[in-house]
């Protein structure tokens, strides 16, 4: 089960010494991981093991009613997210591939949350505003040049003590390279967001240097 991803520390050792000292994987989400790399083009767009436990004690310290993901891929992370769910909660989950449609359900149903789970195919920036809920806790994992709409999207929808998490807000690094001008459009929009992040009185927040970096954003 050894596929972890890059989290932070270029020396292997740390990164296996982490990985042994963590809960094991969740037999039913290795095999959505495991068919994820088998079925898709540029699997690393899923959650990996480490990333999904931080997602799963999140959302267990939260217990939220209500979850938003934008950006759901195979449903790796999605499922991660439902562990903490109370009873009844609900997720809503946007996917703007619709050839990733039934791959996703197909891993929802053999995970047990498919009551739990209400998946939406479509641009998150067109579906969002249909979407009439209060949320406890939102995850952002899709295209990076659109962080900035989705966050003035959503910050309206978040309770007030809730929490909004971003990922790849550190982009592999590239946020802090010299070359401003030759920065490709993912990398200006991550800037864009971490400076408005940074600028908005509505938030609190920090940058979880672990991962590919993941802004952890509380509305006050």
């Amino acid at each position: 089960m050894n596929h972890e991803k890059n989290i932070g520390f270029n020396d292997p050792k740390i990164a296996q010494y982490i990985q042994d000292h963590s809960e094991l994987e969740d037999p039913v989400l290795y095999q959505i991981f495991r068919n994820t790399h088998l079925k898709l083009y540029h699997p690393r767009r899923s959650s990996d093991h480490q990333t999904g436990l931080f997602l799963t004690m999140v959302s267990q310290m939260i217990r939220p009613t209500r979850i938003l993901e934008i950006g759901t891929f195979s449903g790796y992370g999605t499922i991660c997210l439902a562990k903490g769910l109370l009873k009844g909660g609900i997720i809503d989950t946007i996917e703007i591939n619709d050839e990733l449609e039934q791959l996703i359900t197909e891993n929802i149903a053999i995970s047990g949350y498919q009551n739990q789970i209400n998946l939406h195919i479509g641009d998150a920036r067109n579906l969002l505003p249909a979407l009439d809920y209060e949320y406890d806790l939102v995850f952002v994992d899709a295209e990076k040049d659109e962080y900035c709409d989705y966050f003035d999207l959503i910050i309206d929808k978040i309770k007030p003590g809730a929490y909004l998490l971003v990922d790849n807000v550190l982009w592999s690094g590239k946020v802090v390279s010299e070359d401003i001008q030759n920065k490709d459009h993912f990398t200006k929009g991550i800037l864009k967001f971490n400076r408005k992040i940074q600028n908005d009185h509505r938030v609190e927040n920090f940058i979880l240097p672990a991962f590919d970096g993941i802004m952890v954003i509380r509305k006050i």
